[in-house]
């Protein structure tokens, strides 16, 4: 059949194609074969968390209380914290100045898996173990790995920090010089 074309369409369609040697080799398809991959690590199973819900938060003055972890602050919980059964909780903290260096500066940490702060007003200067002092300011936001040592070195009057935690619950451990 070499070098001969079949007469009509019909007959090109049913007429058998000849396969080159070289053809043949590439013609095999992997898709007929499973495709095996190496796993670095075993996958682990997630365990079943309940369903989460939205959670809205409008400023509201009223929402600001001084119950939370530092007698000095101001908190406002945007129900993270209810709405993900305890997976994060994330709330707007305001430092009530003029700030007392006796009574914020002391070197803590907290046992958490994830710490993320931002500068939503005003300015503070902290102190993280490897990082040293840093000054942040409106727009500045920084993570702070589970269990660093750190404290906050002074803050302007009217800073605002919005902090996200993961998990909602969690130990802050105050260190002893």
């Amino acid at each position: 059949m070499a070098g001969k074309k079949p007469k009509s369409r019909a007959a090109a369609k049913t007429a058998p194609l000849k396969k080159s040697p070289a053809s043949k080799a590439t013609s095999k398809s992997s898709a007929r074969k499973p495709i095996r991959t190496k796993r670095t690590r075993p996958v682990a199973k997630s365990k079943a968390r309940p369903k989460q819900r939205i959670a809205i938060s409008h400023h509201r003055e009223e929402d600001f209380k001084a119950d939370g972890l530092r007698p000095y602050a101001k908190y406002r919980d945007l129900g993270i914290a209810d709405a993900s059964h305890g997976l994060a909780r994330a709330h707007v903290i305001r430092l009530m100045g003029p700030c007392n260096p006796a009574e914020v500066s002391k070197l803590h940490f907290h046992d958490v898996d994830f710490q993320m702060v931002y500068v939503l007003k005003g300015w503070v200067k902290t102190y993280m173990e490897g990082q040293g002092e840093t000054l942040m300011q409106q727009g500045s936001a920084w993570t702070q790995p589970p269990r660093i040592k750190h404290l906050i070195m002074d803050y302007s009057d009217d800073v605002e920090l919005l902090e996200m935690i993961l998990p909602a619950d969690f130990e802050t451990i105050e260190l002893t010089a």
